[in-house]
């Protein structure tokens, strides 16, 4: 198999993980870090053997794919260039700032047939992974994420933040576009919307209802999705997942049964995935499109909430 060769851009929080998890991978090789902190890149650059830069340009010529783990709004500045050099991009949800930022990208990867993979890294959670392969119809779904406050990500509010995962796994999970939207939020720490609901009614008619808080006293990671006799929970933190249904016992009940799930590091996997489809040109499992897909949901709930609408508003 051909070794990729790979650049991480931006070894903050995250990007740091990134450049650990393709520095243990076999047949990669870390060609480098960047970052606009020069201490913070040598520093992980010399922990991961490799070299260190300050601009991204400088791994063009160098790399075959990258993962760009900046603030949203360089998204589509820092991803443009390498999609048009044909480096394969492995970018950190949300997928851009704007929907006509996702398209120019998404239409770069397509011309170059390159890989073009968003970070929505709970499609890799076991959990979500055990109850996908047994739906059959969902009707219904809950989803709550919920993390005390930090000034880490502010940069966007609370749907592209948190919400955002959970728009990408029910959309999956329904099968079907969403057809209408309500959503309610408010700001309590910053300028943006800290804490957020939303309703979406399918074109199918399943129904979901998600919330998410950053000003939360607790962490919290569910979603519950009712399909036919079934009710099915996913814990995304523990990641496990478990299936309950109306036991035989003469007073209706629910009885719970544990699915099987192996706990795993679902960023490495995640990459792993990246690296692989970039080896093959095979489809990832998040393209740009479905980025694009969970952007579009989050922009428009985020408009709603802006605009105070918080009645049923139909998805165009």
């Amino acid at each position: 198999m051909k070794n990729v060769r790979v650049g991480v851009i931006g070894v903050g929080y995250l990007g740091r993980f990134h450049a650990e998890k393709y520095a243990a991978l076999s047949g990669v090789t870390l060609v480098g870090v960047v970052d606009d902190h020069p201490g913070r890149s040598g520093q992980i650059a010399q922990n991961l053997n490799t070299q260190a830069f300050t601009d991204p340009l400088h791994l063009i010529g160098k790399v075959d794919a990258v993962s760009i783990v900046v603030p949203t709004a360089l998204h589509h500045r820092i991803a443009k260039p390498f999609l048009e050099q044909g480096v394969h991009v492995l970018l950190e949800k949300p997928v851009t700032a704007t929907l006509d930022q996702a398209d120019e990208l998404i239409a770069l990867a397509d011309r170059g047939n390159l890989v073009l993979q968003i970070g929505h890294i709970e499609r890799f959670n076991p959990a979500v992974t055990a109850v996908r392969s047994l739906l059959k119809a969902p009707r219904y779904m809950t989803a709550e994420r919920a993390a005390p406050f930090t000034v880490r990500c502010t940069d966007v509010n609370v749907v592209l933040d948190l919400m955002i995962h959970d728009l990408d796994i029910v959309m999956d999970f329904a099968g079907a576009a969403p057809r209408e939207v309500s959503a309610a939020g408010a700001s309590i720490i910053t300028r943006e919307i800290d804490m957020a609901a939303a309703r979406i009614v399918f074109e199918n008619g399943c129904v979901a209802d998600v919330a998410a808080s950053r000003v939360s006293e607790e962490k919290k990671r569910l979603l519950r999705v009712f399909d036919g006799e079934n009710v099915y929970l996913c814990d995304y933190q523990a990641q496990r997942a478990t299936v309950s249904r109306r036991g035989t016992a003469d007073t209706p009940e629910l009885v719970a049964h544990t699915l099987t799930t192996e706990r795993c590091d679902t960023l490495a996997d995640e990459i792993r995935s990246f690296v692989h489809c970039a080896q093959n040109g095979s489809r990832p499992e998040v393209s740009g499109r479905e980025g694009r897909r969970a952007l579009a949901l989050a922009t428009l709930i985020t408009n709603n909430i802006m605009q105070g609408v918080t009645g049923f508003v139909p998805v165009s």
